[in-house]
């Protein structure tokens, strides 16, 4: 069951090279791998609350409390048209690291919706193909 907030994308960010300044996008296309221009790195992709923007390196910042996206670990995150399944806590940063479960665009003010682990199911209501990382339908 998803649980309505209200939250929304606020910021987007890529880091193409490590140890360098992040690039701030309006819209990004989201892959398997992560956000278009971004280095691979830990987690596909690293997620963080407004509240708590204390210097780490995330690639979508949301207007969720920093309790309610911990809470979602385990579950997943739609932002935009993309899926993201909760994997686990960004080590010792503030925020979430998690893998790319349907792939799409995510734009700054979308919505940031928690759901839980059964809610991982594409459009089509088939269960998507994790292990081959591609989202596609099983």
């Amino acid at each position: 069951m998803e649980q309505a907030t209200g939250a929304t994308v606020t910021t987007i960010h890529v880091y193409p090279a490590k140890g360098e300044p992040g690039q701030e996008l309006s819209t990004v296309e989201v892959g398997s791998g992560g956000l278009h221009g971004d280095r691979p790195k830990k987690a596909a992709v690293m997620v963080l609350s407004a509240d708590d923007t204390t210097g780490a390196r995330a690639n979508l910042v949301v207007t969720m409390p920093p309790e309610e996206l911990s809470a979602a670990v385990g579950g997943v995150l739609r932002v935009g048209t993309v899926v993201l399944e909760v994997t686990g806590p960004a080590g010792s940063c503030p925020g979430v690291y998690a893998a790319v479960r349907r792939p799409g665009t995510v734009s700054v003010g979308d919505p940031a919706v928690v759901g839980e682990a059964d809610d991982m199911d594409d459009e089509s209501g088939h269960a998507a193909d994790v292990s081959s990382g591609t989202g596609e339908p099983a």
